[in-house]
């Protein structure tokens, strides 16, 4: 859209009962914004969910040229900017949900590989064991190049992103106040951090503060710009769970990380888990393993089936010389130049770290 396009259609979303929905529906329908507010009221309340009330307001909407200065101000000191629902930039999972926001002010930059990310949140004051899993799961997304996306909150998504951010990977934070007005406010440094390699993003007005009514909505951003949920530790009324639910909804892909039937912040992963809402997972492997076909333009086969391993000169060379169809040991050794006594040996420390199987008749290959 043109930078006269987003001033009206910021002005049009200032509309009183417009809401995202409706306003979607009059971009459709006119194919523009501006072609909106040049409709007679006729015209506007043959588009569904537009009644004569709103079509008045639409047409005698007051003069927002200054709320709209103030947003396009706040825009440009912040180094942000405004992605509509018809920019090709906007994220594409987001777009497939049934209530996807008009516009996202954005910090940072988006990218096309984000359709690829997984959401990781949880309870605001996690367990040691919580941290723990928390600060495993993001950095393991991280080495594979997966983005991550949460919330900023305090607890399981600072560290999600805190240790995303520590193993150099891409992760996106999505808030319940403006990209503006950073909450909490402990999280300012963590969220420039963010901005050198993620981005920031909302569908509040810059300059919202954080309200509790914003977050609920806010989760469904989460859920919906991601292929799957990880919930790490929430109770059963958490915050969390409402991610888990809007998850659902979108049909995305949900995993809950077990915890003690004693511990109150594991009630809720374990109700999910139990209900079989939810997937269990042990570690990151199991979240790759259940959206590798979704993924598979993304990750190359051999990282989805095996996490990262050390392997010495030999191991390296040798494994790089399997692949999907099984060898004999006498190929092996003549294509690895060893002598069968020392590939064997070899191969052996290969199958013990679990990525190459032995086949009846000494053939060996690479496990899926």
């Amino acid at each position: 859209m043109s930078s006269m396009d987003v001033r009206a259609l910021l002005g049009l979303s200032m509309v009183q009962g417009i809401g995202a929905a409706r306003l979607r529906s009059l971009i459709t329908h006119f194919g523009n914004p501006e072609a909106v507010t040049a409709a007679s009221e006729r015209d506007l309340v043959s588009v569904e969910g537009i009644d004569r009330g709103l079509a008045r307001r639409i047409l005698g909407r007051k003069d927002f040229d200054a709320e709209i200065q103030l947003q396009l101000s706040r825009l440009n000191k912040c180094e942000a900017r405004l992605v509509t629902f018809w920019d090709k930039d906007f994220p594409e999972n987001l777009k497939k949900i049934y209530d996807p926001p008009v516009m996202l002010f954005v910090r940072g930059s988006m990218s096309q590989q984000d359709k690829y990310s997984i959401a990781l949140v949880g309870t605001r004051t996690p367990t040691a064991y919580g941290k723990r899993v928390a600060e495993k799961f993001a950095a393991e997304l991280a080495e594979r190049g997966i983005a991550v996306i949460s919330g900023l909150a305090r607890g399981v998504d600072t560290i999600a992103h805190a240790a995303t951010v520590r193993s150099g990977g891409r992760t996106l934070a999505v808030l319940g106040s403006g990209v503006d007005v950073i909450y909490p406010s402990e999280n300012r440094k963590l969220a420039e951090q963010i901005l050198l390699g993620g981005a920031i993003v909302s569908e509040y007005y810059m300059g919202t503060k954080p309200d509790a009514v914003n977050f609920p909505r806010r989760n469904r951003i989460i859920s919906g710009m991601s292929l799957g949920t990880i919930l790490v530790e929430t109770d059963e009324n958490g915050g969390a769970m409402i991610t888990a639910g809007t998850a659902l909804d979108q049909n995305r892909e949900v995993f809950a990380v077990p915890g003690p039937i004693f511990e109150k912040k594991s009630r809720g992963t374990n109700k999910l888990i139990k209900e079989g809402r939810a997937k269990l997972v042990g570690d990151i492997m199991d979240v790759l393993e259940e959206l590798k076909y979704r993924m598979k333009p993304f990750l190359k086969d051999a990282a989805v089936a095996q996490p990262r391993i050390q392997l010495s000169i030999f191991e390296e060379k040798i494994f790089g010389l399997l692949g999907e169809e099984a060898q004999h040991i006498d190929v092996l050794a003549e294509r690895s130049g060893l002598s069968i006594s020392d590939l064997l040996v070899q191969l052996l420390g290969l199958e013990l770290k679990g990525i190459v199987k032995q086949l009846p008749g000494k053939y060996f290959v690479k496990c899926q």
